[in-house]
Order: C-alpha cells, then structure tokens, then sequence
C-alpha cells in the first residue's frame, strides 16, 4: 500500500498542537509564506521568458544593486502577509525600514516575520538555483498598537519558527518551529508542497566545505589554518575535502544539510563585520541547522545567541556538521588569543 501523501497544511494542521505557541494564526502565517513561495516559485521558473531578469535602476539599503526578481518577490511576501491578518508587520533586505500593516487586524496580530525574499538572486541569469529566506517572531509590542521596530530586533533563541525556499530542480520548503526540521517538496501536478524529507538530520561529519575562495587570501589566520586543513591529505583522511560553493547560502546548506558539511561566511579584509545579515540570513538558517543536529557559530559565539543591535546588522557565520564545525572552532582559537 503507497504511503499516504501528507501537505505542507496537512502536516502544519497536525503538529499545530506539539507547539507551545499552538495558535491557528502561526499556522496560518505558514501557510502565506507557502503560498506566495509557490507563486515565486512560477515566476523564478519563467525568468527566461518574461522580462524579469537583470538589474533595476536602484540600489538596496545594503548598497548593492537590485534585480527586477528581488523587488517582485518582496513585494509577494508583502501582499500576503499584509493579506494574512496574522502578521503585525515585516522587515525584509531589500527595504531601510521594518514595514508595519496599518489595519486593525494587524494591530492585534501576535507575529511579526524577517525576509530575505530572494537569497542569490545574482544567480538568476545563469539559471542557479535561488532561495527564500525567513523568520517568525512573536512582537514584544503592546497588542491594540502598531508595531516597532523592538518587535524585530530580538535573539534568534526568540524565533518561534523559521525556514527557507529553495527554488532549483525542485522546489523545497524546509521549516522548523523548534521541534525538528521538516521538508516539503512542490508537487507540480497538483501545485502542493509534500512531506518529503521528514525530521531531516545533517550528518554529523562531512567531506564537503562551502566558502568563496577566491577571498582566501582576506581571511583570518584561523579561517586560513582551517581551509588548509580542508585541501590537505590527512592521516586518517587519505583525500581532500571537496570545495562546493554556489553563491546562494540557501542552496549551499540545502546541499550540506542532506550530504554533511561546513559552510563559511568569514570576516575579511574588507569585510570586517562579515556580510551576511543577522536578522534575515543568520538567525533563520542557524535555527534550522541546529534543529537538524548541527551548529552554527560566528567563530566565538553561538549566532542565536547574538543580542541585534540593529536591523541590517551583520556578522560572520560558520555552520554545519558538528565534527567539522568543532575542528574549525580550534582553528578560530589563533584569532581570539
């Protein structure tokens, strides 16, 4: 007998209950972000033949400049949170300020969700995959008031659920809300995210490591020293280990959540800070990591522990497999001393 095909609302649906913040509005939060990924998702597989590929004439708040695919998405996540009733207000990487829905039941929504609508996007044009990123928070804002930004700028052990979309061969939602990481494939023929890769567990070692390395040379002693122990024949590894690197972190740690590995996003020369945002990127990827059974880490620091002091804030980031995150911590022990 088959097994039963169990959807993203089935199964949100049922594991409403395990939740200690079980509400019918989390669940139907969710369910948006489902659905205006699906409609992203339509729009990312048509790139080619509709005319939104390239840059815009502008630039993010992040000084870098936008393509046509990251405003669209942006403004799909906004249309359907804002239509959710279920969320107080949103801040995203592509906007300066957090974005608050002036409507009454906005007012008294408890959630309020960060987004980095469209991870990679630079990847569009050459047809890689892409991704979505994001966070649910509960807002520390009186209910009946609008929300502020204080709702937003809360540890990442405050998440109440976090995921990401990745938009490539298939499209996948992988989503934790603290009881484990599910993923759900997007079934074409019936346009439904499946249970597909139920309680994912990341290996607990690996053989593969993700940085950009042609900034190698940027990098700090004890990111330099790990990398080395990366492309060296070792005595109880007789081969390297393999560079993978797509330029999309949703796409790099979808890969190293299913096979094992590290990926690394280090300080350098002329990032001192790092460069990949706390809020949007960091905290979302580091729950579900570690719901997974891995680690991440800014190098010193568990990255959900970090207090954000800012909306766009950023910092470094290495996360993966326990085994290989806990050799390169020792190798980060040269830069703290």
């Amino acid at each position: 007998m088959p097994n039963k095909v169990i959807t993203l609302d089935e199964f949100i649906f049922n594991k409403q209950a395990n939740h200690s913040l079980a509400s019918g509005e989390l669940s139907g939060l969710l369910r948006d972000i489902g659905l205006a990924s699906k409609i992203i998702n339509r729009e990312v597989n048509k790139a080619g033949l509709v005319d939104i590929l390239g840059n815009l004439n502008s630039e993010n708040v992040q000084g870098e400049q936008q393509k046509k695919l990251d405003v669209y998405a942006n403004n799909q996540f906004i249309n359907a949170l804002r239509n959710s009733g279920q969320c107080a207000g949103i801040a995203s990487e592509e906007m300066e300020d957090i974005l608050c829905f002036e409507d009454d039941r906005a007012r008294y929504a408890k959630y309020v969700v960060t987004l980095d609508p469209l991870d990679g996007s630079s990847n569009i044009d050459v047809n890689v995959a892409v991704g979505t990123i994001f966070s649910i928070l509960k807002r520390k804002s009186p209910m009946g008031q609008f929300c502020d930004r204080n709702d937003f700028l809360q540890k990442g052990t405050d998440q109440v659920a976090a995921g990401y979309v990745v938009y490539g061969s298939s499209t996948m939602l992988v989503y934790t809300t603290g009881n484990g990481t599910n993923g759900f494939t997007l079934d074409p023929s019936i346009g439904e995210f499946c249970l597909s890769h139920p309680n994912f567990m990341m290996p607990k070692d690996g053989e593969i490591y993700s940085i950009n390395h042609g900034n190698r040379w940027n990098f700090s002693e004890g990111t330099m020293k790990y990398i080395d122990h990366c492309i060296n024949k070792l005595q109880d590894r007789p081969k390297p280990y393999s560079l993978r690197y797509i330029g999309s972190m949703v796409a790099d740690i979808h890969r190293n959540l299913i096979k094992g590995g590290i990926f690394m996003y280090p300080i350098s020369k002329k990032r001192p800070n790092g460069k990949l945002r706390l809020l949007y990127e960091c905290n979302p990827m580091s729950f579900i990591v570690e719901q997974a059974g891995g680690i991440a880490t800014d190098g010193n620091r568990r990255i959900m522990e970090i207090e954000p002091t800012e909306l766009h804030q950023r910092c470094p980031i290495f996360m993966g497999s326990p085994k290989m995150v806990e050799h390169l911590k020792k190798c980060l022990e040269i830069d703290y001393d």
